[in-house]
C-alpha cells in the first residue's frame, strides 16, 4: 500500500529538520507524498517542493494555523486548522502570516523578559541567535532552557516553567477559527481540523465545534493521528461522517523535538493510505 504523511513540521517552525532533510526522510520511508504544515508560516515550503521534485516525491504545500475557539464566556481553547494545497506565494497570505509572526515575536520578547526577571538564563537576543527563524514557539524556549541547564528536560520546561497557567506565560492574540478558515480558502487551500482529540473537549463540545467550523467552510478532519489510542480513530471517523467531513491523517512529525515519532509511521505502526490524497482535491 502506498502511504503518505499529511502533518509534518520543519525547522521553520518547531521541527528540527530542514525542508531538504524532510524530503530525504520521506523518500527513505518510501512515502508517496507528504505535506509540510509548519505553524503559521510557509517559509520552508518552496524549498521542500523544489527538493521534492528533484527527489521524485510529491510535497503538498501546507500550513497549520493557530486559532482560538470560544467554548463559553469564560472558557477558550487553542485549536489548529491545517491548510492544504494553498498558494504559498500569494501576497495576501504572506502579509497575514507576516503580521502573525510579528505578534508572536512581541509575545516572545515579553516572555523572555518575564523569565529573565525571575533569574532564568535567557534573553531575547540569545534566543533569536540560537533559533534564527521567524516562528519561535514554546518548544524553542524549552529547548533553550534545557541546553542552558535551567531544567532537567524539555518536558519539565513545559510543565514547570512554560505552562499557560504559569507566572511567566504571555497569552498570544489568536486568529478566530472563522478567520483561519477564510485565510486558507483565500489562498485556494483545503481547511482541515488538526488532531481533534488533543483539545480534551467533551463529545458535545466537539460536535459544537465541528458544527461551527463546518459553517465557516471546514472540509476535513484529521482522523489518523500518531497520538490516537484505542477507539480514537473510529470515533473521529464516525463524527466525520456525521458532519460530512473528509478524512486526513498525519504523524505531527517534529524531528528531535518529538523523538518518538517517525515521518510516515509515527510511533512505528501508523499507515496513512495515499488514497486520502483524493480528499484534498
Amino acid at each position: 500500500m502506498d502511504t503518505i504523511d499529511l502533518h509534518v513540521h520543519s525547522c521553520f517552525s518547531d521541527g528540527t529538520s530542514t525542508p531538504e532533510q524532510l524530503v530525504e526522510l520521506a523518500v527513505k520511508a518510501d512515502l508517496k507524498a507528504f505535506a509540510l504544515t509548519d505553524h503559521d508560516t510557509v517559509e520552508g515550503v518552496a524549498r521542500a517542493v523544489q527538493y521534492g521534485e528533484k527527489a521524485g516525491i510529491q510535497v503538498i504545500p501546507g500550513v497549520e494555523l493557530s486559532c482560538e475557539h470560544t467554548i463559553s464566556a469564560n472558557r477558550k481553547k487553542e485549536i489548529h486548522i491545517l491548510g492544504y494545497h494553498l498558494d504559498y506565494t500569494k501576497p495576501e497570505l504572506l502579509e497575514i502570516l507576516s503580521s502573525i509572526a510579528a505578534e508572536r515575536d512581541e509575545r516572545n520578547q515579553k516572555m523572555c523578559a518575564n523569565l529573565a526577571g525571575a533569574g532564568f538564563p535567557i534573553t531575547y537576543e540569545e534566543l533569536t541567535s540560537r533559533f534564527p527563524i521567524k516562528i519561535i514557539t514554546r518548544a524553542h524556549f524549552a529547548k533553550f532552557l534545557y541546553e542552558k541547564g535551567a531544567v532537567g528536560s524539555i518536558d519539565a520546561a513545559f510543565r514547570k516553567i512554560l505552562s499557560q497557567d504559569g507566572p511567566y506565560f504571555v497569552m498570544r492574540r489568536y486568529l478566530t477559527p472563522k478567520k483561519g478558515i477564510e485565510i486558507i480558502k483565500m489562498a485556494g487551500g483545503v481547511p482541515v481540523l488538526a488532531h481533534p482529540l488533543l483539545y480534551k473537549l467533551s463529545v458535545s463540545e466537539i460536535r459544537n465545534l465541528l458544527s461551527e467550523l463546518k459553517e465557516y467552510g471546514l472540509q476535513g478532519i484529521e482522523a489518523i493521528y500518531s497520538r490516537n489510542q484505542g477507539n480514537d480513530e473510529a470515533f473521529v471517523r464516525k463524527i466525520a461522517a456525521e458532519f460530512e467531513l473528509k478524512i486526513t491523517g498525519g504523524t505531527d512529525f517534529h524531528g528531535d523535538n518529538k523523538p518518538d515519532l517517525s515521518i510516515g509511521t509515527g510511533t512505528g505502526d501508523m499507515q496513512i493510505p495515499a488514497t486520502l490524497l483524493e480528499n484534498l482535491l
